[in-house]
């Protein structure tokens, strides 16, 4: 199964605050045996929400929020994508990671839909 780890942001990322060296090397640590273990296929950090919008709809209208947003609790500072074998397994390595106090994941399950799922559920709609 493949899952989405989602690291929330905190005061410090979003103040744009970077990791001290020590953490640094602890996360490529652990992001090597992940790699070596053949279970993070991608991951990446995102710039503070101050650098992006969110697009509200509204009726036929969209209404375009620009950053910051407040509520650091609800906002993603960063995400990597699993190969694993359950969620169990997941929870396990994500419960390795090196962390800062008040940090938190998340980990989701990824759906995925091939192109018979989306028809069935479009004529199922109709």
């Amino acid at each position: 199964m493949r899952v989405m780890v989602f690291g929330k942001a905190t005061n410090d990322t979003e103040a744009g605050v970077m990791p001290s060296p020590q953490m640094w090397e602890e996360m490529e640590r652990y992001m090597d045996e992940l790699v070596k273990a053949g279970i993070v296929l991608t991951g990446e950090g995102l710039y503070p929400s101050s650098n992006g919008v969110r697009i509200r709809c509204s009726g036929p209208e969209r209404i375009v929020l620009d950053g910051p947003f407040a509520e650091t609790k609800e906002l993603i500072a960063g995400y990597s994508i699993w190969q694993v074998k359950s969620m169990e397994e997941a929870v396990a390595w994500a419960k390795r990671c090196p962390m800062t106090e008040g940090s938190e994941l998340e980990i989701r399950p990824i759906l995925t839909y091939s192109a018979e799922d989306v028809s069935e559920i479009v004529s199922q709609a109709k």
